[in-house]
């Protein structure tokens, strides 16, 4: 199965967090790898859930409580990224000689967009509803997980969606909502499966919790302590987390 082009484009521009794979393959441990690559560990779990996501498969396989703060190795296709970005690496200087002065390279950092979303997730456009001005968008996830996104028909049709179209969804943090055994999911959301990974606590604010799904992407929601205490949610219980279809954002290689 070949690289997914919008996980390609990120090796190119997002260069320190595919690095992080081989501090991984070197170290064995989450720990030990960001301090080696010069991150937070909080900030290489994050890398490591955005490349997990936007990869058609998961690329760092973890394991809980390993040596140095949780293990970690990466997988076959991990391995193979590595390759790639190893042999980008060596390709890289020969693009920064053809630039032909500085303003170059500027001007590609602008066109390429980094976003504040939290959630990036990579899937393939499997039909489009017209409703009015609007589209309703089925994306298909990797192992068969689905969501749904309401994007006004002129966006479809400048971002030039067809069934079959790769693409990323774009959902902030704070537009999850994170719903109990006990709670009933809203009609017409896109309602996801999965497992408490970690809360991280803030004080005098939400929580942060991690979700882990089915077919090893990792969702980011923001929840009160209170309500994850009422609904008796923490590490290792299942969870669902809601979302309307118009909080989800699509993008496409430029």
């Amino acid at each position: 199965m070949s690289l997914p082009t919008l996980l390609s484009q990120h090796i190119v521009r997002r260069p320190q967090r595919i690095a992080l794979l081989q501090h991984i393959a070197e170290q064995g441990s989450i720990t030990r790898a960001a301090k080696s690559a010069g991150l937070s560990y909080k900030a290489a779990w994050d890398a490591i859930d955005e490349l997990n996501n936007l990869a058609q498969k998961p690329l760092v396989e973890r394991s809980v409580g390993g040596k140095g703060g949780g293990g970690a190795r990466l997988s076959s296709e991990g391995e193979r990224v590595l390759r790639l970005y190893q042999k980008l690496q060596a390709l890289q200087a020969q693009v920064l000689e053809a630039a032909e002065e500085a303003s170059d390279l500027d001007l590609l950092s602008r066109l390429m967009l980094r976003t504040s979303a939290r959630n990036q997730l990579h899937g393939k456009i499997a039909a489009i509803e017209t409703q009015g001005h609007n589209d309703r968008i089925r994306l298909e996830l990797a192992e068969g997980l689905s969501i749904d996104a309401q994007i006004t028909h002129d966006s479809t049709l400048r971002l030039e969606l067809q069934p079959g179209t790769e693409v990323v969804a774009l959902i902030k943090a704070g537009w999850l909502e994170v719903l109990g055994a006990g709670d009933s999911a809203t009609p017409g959301y896109s309602c996801l499966k999965g497992t408490v990974e970690e809360v991280l606590d803030a004080q005098g604010g939400p929580s942060e919790v991690r979700i882990g799904l089915p077919n090893g992407q990792t969702l980011c929601a923001l929840a009160e302590p209170a309500h994850l205490r009422s609904r008796g949610l923490s590490v290792g219980k299942p969870v669902s987390v809601q979302f309307s279809p118009s909080n989800v954002l699509l993008g496409t290689p430029l």
